[in-house]
């Protein structure tokens, strides 16, 4: 009997469990890259009177008309009760306001007051500055080769995550 689909080639060792030093640590450095960009612009911010848990519901709520309190929650990947709390502060300080949907009372949208706006309009040059200064070193080719290393590393992660088919004889 046959296969109808070739077998998978074999995946390159890079790492193994006896030799996994942190410093060649593909997930470890992308982590240490992620906290000094969320540092910086949390310190950036941070005159506007945001922290990161504030800042970027903030900004990913500008960013979509459509936003509610559990697409915002998963796109964040922070628990409801988490999204919850850091919404309770922005609306305390009349930056987002709740709506409930009048077809499913489950559903809650999320809007920005105008003052919302105008300070997730803050976040964007913010970005922009502490993203350019942890490239500021590389070419736009580098830039540009970084990108697709990371598309693709994520685009392998999403191949772990689709059910393996089997073929049945």
């Amino acid at each position: 009997m046959t296969s109808s689909s070739a077998p998978s080639a074999p995946r390159p060792g890079f790492y193994s469990a006896g030799h996994l030093p942190p410093e060649d640590s593909v997930g470890y450095l992308m982590r240490k890259v992620m906290s000094s960009i969320r540092t910086q612009a949390d310190a950036q911010l941070s005159t506007h009177d945001l922290t990161y848990a504030q800042w970027l519901p903030l900004f990913k709520i500008s960013l979509s008309a459509n936003t509610t309190v559990a697409s915002l929650a998963r796109d964040l990947e922070t628990d409801p009760a988490a999204m919850t709390r850091a919404l309770d502060r922005l609306e305390a300080k009349g930056l987002v306001v709740r709506e409930r949907s009048t077809t499913d009372r489950r559903v809650v949208q999320l809007a920005l007051t105008p003052e919302g706006q105008a300070v997730a309009d803050k976040v964007p040059p913010v970005l922009a500055d502490v993203l350019n200064t942890h490239l500021s070193d590389f070419t736009h080719d580098e830039w540009q080769l970084l990108l697709r290393l990371l598309r693709r590393m994520l685009v392998n992660g999403e191949a772990l995550r689709q059910p393996r088919s089997t073929d049945a004889d």
